[in-house]
Parts: structure tokens; sequence; C-alpha cells
């Protein structure tokens, strides 16, 4: 029995050491061929340099495309978080008509195809005789963003305990004001993630941005114009590296506060937090 069941774990080990190379192999070509000094990207390496990252801090279009991603990305953050909260806090706490309805509905985004939500914000954009800005990738990328938020917040808002509010409440606090002082502070964590998630979700995200983009580009959609020029790839792979460095640390971060507000509201279920 013991000897089957080595086996069997063995066998578990190198299906998980596969699956984990295949998902994640071409994430790691991005620095492998970043340091290459070469302008091609092949095999053998030519040897070692990081002229690929110096000309990425000399290259002032990407500097702005960069500029306008961090536009986009924060202000999708904010709105995408607040937005989030809302609904996290009327799924929660009260209830209404329809409303597993209208919650599907604020999910629906998180399933659909981007193709199929930047095709038809082109349209409502064309329709409407909207000029294609920045402003346009934000809502858009809001739409996308929301749904995400709303299922962190709503963990963090479910798990609290409502008899704190309560409490604030029978002391003589209003309830915006027990909002502010209790609740938020208790569901910060859940908060800190959803705008980590939404951050990382809109700085990476191109289909949208694609379709919406006017003159001013984000970085995604700079990065798939400049892949016409192949001498100009390297330099992109050393962007790349940047960017999934970034992305890997805010998500890290992400995580980090949701495992802190679900051990936050673990000590609050046991009795109390000291």
């Amino acid at each position: 029995m013991m000897h089957r069941l080595r086996k069997s774990s063995n066998w578990l080990i190198a299906y998980v050491g596969v699956f984990l190379l295949f998902l994640y192999a071409p994430a790691l070509l991005l620095p492998l061929f970043a340091f290459n000094d070469s302008s091609v990207i092949s095999f053998p390496l030519a040897g070692f340099t990081t002229q690929w990252f110096a000309a990425v801090l000399d290259n002032d279009p990407l500097h702005r495309a960069a500029r306008n991603s961090l536009i986009v990305a924060l202000s999708t953050a904010a709105l995408s978080t607040t937005l989030g909260v809302f609904a996290a806090r009327a799924s929660t706490r009260y209830e209404f008509p329809a409303k597993r309805g209208m919650l599907g509905l604020v999910m629906v985004p998180m399933v659909l195809p981007e193709i199929i939500v930047g095709v038809s914000l082109l349209v409502v954009v064309v329709q409407l005789g909207l000029s294609l800005s920045l402003l346009l990738i934000i809502l858009g990328h809001v739409l996308i963003c929301t749904p995400f938020c709303t299922a962190i917040l709503g963990a963090a808002f479910q798990g609290l305990d409502r008899s704190l509010e309560e409490a604030s409440i029978d002391l003589g606090r209003t309830r915006f004001m027990t909002f502010v002082l209790i609740t938020m502070p208790l569901v910060l964590p859940g908060i800190i993630s959803s705008l980590l998630l939404s951050f990382t979700i809109s700085l990476d995200e191109f289909i949208i941005a694609f379709f919406l983009t006017g003159t001013e580009a984000t970085l995604p959609v700079y990065i798939w114009g400049q892949l016409r020029f192949p001498q100009r790839v390297p330099g992109l792979m050393a962007l790349g590296t940047i960017l999934l460095v970034v992305s890997l640390l805010l998500l890290v971060c992400a995580e980090y506060f949701r495992r802190r507000g679900a051990r936050t509201m673990g000590r609050q279920e046991q009795g109390g937090f000291f």
C-alpha cells in the first residue's frame, strides 16, 4: 500500500511539474532574451547585456504610453473598487427585488469575451458620435474590472460581524460614520486587494484599449504596434520583463492583503482581535 501511494505521489509531482513548465515557460523566456546580446530572438544566446533595458529608458513614445496606462489603471482601480464596495455592501446587507438577477448582471462582464465587449463599446461610441480617448478606455476597463472587485469585496463584507456595526449605532454613531469608522477599516485588506487586482488587469488589458484608443495609446497597444519592427523586439522583451515583475509583485501584494483580511475575519469570529 505504501509503495502504491508513493508511486501515485511521484506521478502527481511529475504532472504538476510538467503543468507548471507548460504554463510559465513562455514567461520565463522574456528575461532570458531580454539580457541576450543579440537583436535576433533565437538560440544559442549571444551573450549577456543590459542594452535593451537602457533602450527602454531612452524611449519617449514608450514613456508616454506608460504614463497613459498608469492614468487608465489608477482611474480604473479607484472607480471599480468604489462600485465594488457599493455592490458588495448591497448584496450582503440588504434584500431587494430581483437581487439575484441584478448581481448576475453585474458579474456578466467577467465571462464575456473581451473581443465582444470591445466591438460593442466601439459601436456604441461611434453611434453616439464620441471621440476615442483615454476616458473611454477607463470606462471600458471599469466594466470588466467591477465584477472582480465585487467578488473580492463581497467575501470581505460577508465575513464581517454585523454586531460591531450594530454596537456602533447603539452607541450613537450614524450609519455613515459607522461605515467610515468601523466597516471600512475592517474590510480595508479586501479594498487594497481589489485595488491592486483591478490595477493589474487594467494595466495589462489590450483588446478593449485597442478598440477604444485614439491618438494616445496605452502601453499594450504601443507594444502591439512595435511588433512590426523586428529590430525592436529585444527592447520589447526587456519591457515585458519589467511588466512581468511589476505584475507579479502586485499580485503577491493583493494575495497578501486577501489572506490578511481572511485571518482578520477568522480572529473576529473567534471572539475578538486581541
